[in-house]
Protein backbone atom coordinates (compact mmCIF):
# COMPACT_ATOMS: atom_id res chain seq x y z
CA UNK A 1 0.00 0.00 0.00
CA UNK A 2 1.36 3.41 -1.00
CA UNK A 3 0.25 6.35 1.12
CA UNK A 4 0.88 10.06 0.60
CA UNK A 5 3.96 11.59 2.26
CA UNK A 6 3.83 11.61 6.06
CA UNK A 7 0.69 9.44 6.39
CA UNK A 8 0.31 6.28 8.52
CA UNK A 9 -2.40 3.68 7.94
CA UNK A 10 -4.55 2.93 11.00
CA UNK A 11 -7.24 0.41 11.84
CA UNK A 12 -10.77 1.75 11.71
CA UNK A 13 -11.96 5.25 10.90
CA UNK A 14 -11.91 7.61 13.90
CA UNK A 15 -14.36 10.44 14.24
CA UNK A 16 -12.77 13.77 13.37
CA UNK A 17 -13.81 17.41 13.21
CA UNK A 18 -14.25 20.43 15.46
CA UNK A 19 -15.15 20.18 19.13
CA UNK A 20 -14.35 16.48 19.27
CA UNK A 21 -15.21 16.25 22.95
CA UNK A 22 -18.84 17.18 22.14
CA UNK A 23 -21.45 14.92 20.52
CA UNK A 24 -22.24 15.49 16.83
CA UNK A 25 -25.02 18.00 16.03
CA UNK A 26 -28.59 16.66 15.93
CA UNK A 27 -29.91 15.72 12.50
CA UNK A 28 -32.92 17.82 11.39
CA UNK A 29 -36.16 15.98 10.78
CA UNK A 30 -36.18 17.30 7.19
CA UNK A 31 -32.58 18.03 6.21
CA UNK A 32 -31.83 20.44 3.38
CA UNK A 33 -28.75 21.97 1.81
CA UNK A 34 -29.00 25.70 1.20
CA UNK A 35 -27.24 26.73 -2.00
CA UNK A 36 -26.28 30.36 -2.50
CA UNK A 37 -23.54 32.86 -3.13
CA UNK A 38 -23.09 34.68 -6.40
CA UNK A 39 -25.98 33.02 -8.18
CA UNK A 40 -28.99 34.58 -9.87
CA UNK A 41 -31.22 32.41 -7.70
CA UNK A 42 -30.66 30.85 -4.29
CA UNK A 43 -32.23 27.43 -3.74
CA UNK A 44 -32.42 24.50 -1.35
CA UNK A 45 -31.79 20.83 -1.97
CA UNK A 46 -33.79 18.25 -0.06
CA UNK A 47 -32.57 14.71 0.37
CA UNK A 48 -35.19 13.72 -2.22
CA UNK A 49 -33.71 16.23 -4.68
CA UNK A 50 -30.28 14.70 -4.19
CA UNK A 51 -31.64 11.18 -4.61
CA UNK A 52 -32.92 12.11 -8.09
CA UNK A 53 -29.40 12.90 -9.35
CA UNK A 54 -27.07 10.19 -10.72
CA UNK A 55 -25.15 8.35 -8.01
CA UNK A 56 -21.74 6.70 -7.91
CA UNK A 57 -19.62 4.71 -5.48
CA UNK A 58 -16.01 5.68 -4.83
CA UNK A 59 -13.47 3.55 -2.95
CA UNK A 60 -10.76 5.78 -1.52
CA UNK A 61 -8.53 6.46 1.45
CA UNK A 62 -9.24 9.25 3.94
CA UNK A 63 -6.24 11.28 5.05
CA UNK A 64 -6.27 13.35 8.23
CA UNK A 65 -3.86 16.29 8.29
CA UNK A 66 -2.58 14.96 11.63
CA UNK A 67 -1.01 12.07 9.73
CA UNK A 68 -3.37 9.08 10.00
CA UNK A 69 -5.09 7.47 7.03
CA UNK A 70 -8.17 5.24 6.99
CA UNK A 71 -7.92 3.04 3.91
CA UNK A 72 -10.31 1.45 1.40
CA UNK A 73 -13.45 3.31 2.48
CA UNK A 74 -16.47 2.88 0.20
CA UNK A 75 -18.41 6.11 -0.19
CA UNK A 76 -21.65 6.47 -2.14
CA UNK A 77 -23.45 9.61 -3.18
CA UNK A 78 -23.83 12.27 -5.85
CA UNK A 79 -20.72 13.57 -7.64
CA UNK A 80 -20.25 17.23 -6.79
CA UNK A 81 -19.56 17.92 -10.47
CA UNK A 82 -22.96 16.44 -11.38
CA UNK A 83 -24.70 18.66 -8.83
CA UNK A 84 -22.81 21.71 -10.06
CA UNK A 85 -23.62 21.18 -13.71
CA UNK A 86 -27.23 20.14 -13.18
CA UNK A 87 -28.32 22.69 -10.59
CA UNK A 88 -25.76 25.49 -10.24
CA UNK A 89 -24.65 26.29 -13.78
CA UNK A 90 -28.25 27.02 -14.89
CA UNK A 91 -28.48 29.83 -12.28
CA UNK A 92 -25.16 31.52 -13.06
CA UNK A 93 -25.38 34.94 -14.66
CA UNK A 94 -23.80 35.20 -18.11
CA UNK A 95 -20.08 35.82 -17.84
CA UNK A 96 -19.86 34.93 -14.15
CA UNK A 97 -16.87 32.74 -13.32
CA UNK A 98 -17.03 30.85 -10.02
CA UNK A 99 -13.61 30.32 -8.44
CA UNK A 100 -14.29 29.18 -4.84
CA UNK A 101 -16.82 27.07 -2.97
CA UNK A 102 -17.63 27.33 0.75
CA UNK A 103 -19.01 24.23 2.44
CA UNK A 104 -20.68 24.59 5.85
CA UNK A 105 -21.86 21.95 8.30
CA UNK A 106 -24.55 21.87 10.96
CA UNK A 107 -21.79 22.18 13.57
CA UNK A 108 -20.81 25.57 12.14
CA UNK A 109 -17.60 24.30 10.54
CA UNK A 110 -16.65 25.72 7.15
CA UNK A 111 -14.15 24.69 4.52
CA UNK A 112 -13.15 26.61 1.41
CA UNK A 113 -12.14 24.88 -1.81
CA UNK A 114 -11.16 25.99 -5.28
CA UNK A 115 -13.90 25.10 -7.73
CA UNK A 116 -11.40 23.17 -9.86
CA UNK A 117 -10.59 20.94 -6.87
CA UNK A 118 -14.26 20.44 -5.98
CA UNK A 119 -15.03 19.36 -9.55
CA UNK A 120 -12.59 16.42 -9.44
CA UNK A 121 -14.10 13.10 -10.50
CA UNK A 122 -13.91 11.54 -7.02
CA UNK A 123 -15.51 14.40 -5.03
CA UNK A 124 -18.93 13.43 -3.67
CA UNK A 125 -21.83 14.69 -1.66
CA UNK A 126 -21.99 11.38 0.17
CA UNK A 127 -24.73 9.79 2.24
CA UNK A 128 -23.38 6.25 2.64
CA UNK A 129 -20.17 4.71 3.94
CA UNK A 130 -19.25 1.05 3.43
CA UNK A 131 -22.78 0.24 2.29
CA UNK A 132 -24.56 1.85 5.25
CA UNK A 133 -26.16 5.28 5.77
CA UNK A 134 -23.78 7.75 7.36
CA UNK A 135 -23.78 7.81 11.14
CA UNK A 136 -23.76 11.07 13.05
CA UNK A 137 -20.08 10.53 13.86
CA UNK A 138 -19.21 10.51 10.18
CA UNK A 139 -21.31 13.38 8.94
CA UNK A 140 -24.98 12.40 8.66
CA UNK A 141 -27.14 13.12 6.85
CA UNK A 142 -24.74 14.08 4.02
CA UNK A 143 -21.15 15.25 3.83
CA UNK A 144 -18.46 16.32 1.42
CA UNK A 145 -15.92 13.66 0.45
CA UNK A 146 -12.79 14.86 -1.37
CA UNK A 147 -10.26 12.00 -1.20
CA UNK A 148 -7.35 13.93 -2.71
CA UNK A 149 -7.53 16.62 -0.02
CA UNK A 150 -6.88 16.43 3.71
CA UNK A 151 -9.79 15.72 6.00
CA UNK A 152 -10.31 19.34 7.03
CA UNK A 153 -11.78 20.05 3.59
CA UNK A 154 -14.26 17.17 3.91
CA UNK A 155 -17.04 19.05 5.72
CA UNK A 156 -19.49 16.86 7.62
CA UNK A 157 -23.23 17.39 8.27
CA UNK A 158 -23.40 19.48 5.11
CA UNK A 159 -26.15 22.10 5.26
CA UNK A 160 -24.94 25.02 3.12
CA UNK A 161 -22.89 25.50 -0.07
CA UNK A 162 -21.84 28.96 -1.25
CA UNK A 163 -20.36 29.81 -4.66
CA UNK A 164 -18.01 32.78 -5.03
CA UNK A 165 -16.08 34.58 -7.75
CA UNK A 166 -13.11 35.37 -5.49
CA UNK A 167 -11.38 34.06 -2.35
CA UNK A 168 -13.87 34.38 0.56
CA UNK A 169 -12.79 35.81 3.90
CA UNK A 170 -10.89 33.14 5.79
CA UNK A 171 -11.44 33.26 9.59
CA UNK A 172 -8.34 31.09 10.21
CA UNK A 173 -5.95 33.30 8.25
CA UNK A 174 -3.75 34.08 11.25
CA UNK A 175 -4.10 30.81 13.11
CA UNK A 176 -0.77 29.13 14.01
CA UNK A 177 -2.19 26.01 12.33
CA UNK A 178 -3.56 27.88 9.32
CA UNK A 179 -4.76 25.24 6.88
CA UNK A 180 -3.39 25.16 3.38
CA UNK A 181 -5.85 26.59 0.88
CA UNK A 182 -5.66 23.58 -1.45
CA UNK A 183 -4.77 20.79 1.01
CA UNK A 184 -3.69 18.29 -1.64
CA UNK A 185 -2.43 15.22 0.17
CA UNK A 186 0.08 14.10 -2.46
CA UNK A 187 1.64 17.57 -2.42
CA UNK A 188 1.67 17.44 1.41
CA UNK A 189 -0.09 20.80 1.61
CA UNK A 190 -0.80 20.75 5.34
CA UNK A 191 0.06 24.26 6.50
CA UNK A 192 -0.53 27.52 4.66
CA UNK A 193 2.90 29.01 5.26
CA UNK A 194 5.24 26.16 6.22
CA UNK A 195 6.38 23.12 4.20
CA UNK A 196 4.55 19.91 5.00
CA UNK A 197 7.74 18.10 5.99
CA UNK A 198 8.45 20.80 8.61
CA UNK A 199 5.07 20.62 10.36
CA UNK A 200 4.63 16.86 9.96
CA UNK A 201 6.16 15.94 13.38
CA UNK A 202 3.95 18.50 15.13
CA UNK A 203 0.79 17.13 13.56
CA UNK A 204 1.78 13.55 14.36
CA UNK A 205 1.76 14.39 18.08
CA UNK A 206 -1.94 15.20 17.73
CA UNK A 207 -3.04 11.74 16.59
CA UNK A 208 -3.38 10.31 20.12
CA UNK A 209 -5.26 13.29 21.61
CA UNK A 210 -7.58 13.40 18.59
CA UNK A 211 -8.53 9.73 19.04
CA UNK A 212 -9.14 10.20 22.77
CA UNK A 213 -11.31 13.29 22.27
CA UNK A 214 -13.17 11.58 19.44
CA UNK A 215 -14.09 8.69 21.73
CA UNK A 216 -15.38 11.03 24.46
CA UNK A 217 -17.59 12.98 22.06
CA UNK A 218 -18.73 10.06 19.95
CA UNK A 219 -22.40 9.28 19.44
CA UNK A 220 -21.48 5.63 19.01
CA UNK A 221 -20.91 3.22 21.93
CA UNK A 222 -17.31 3.08 23.04
CA UNK A 223 -15.25 1.59 25.82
Amino acid sequence: MTLPPGQRAIDGFPRFGTHLHHPPPPIPASPVIEVGGELTQQFTLTMTDLAQLPRVEVTADFHCVAGWSATDLRWAGVPFATLYRARVEPVLAPGVSISHVVFEGLDGYQSIALLEDALADDVLIADRLDGQPLTSDHGAPVRLVSPSQYGFVNTKHLCRIGFHTSQPVDPDKWSPLAAHRRARVWEEERHRYLPGRVVRPIYHTLIGPIRRMSARGSSEPHA
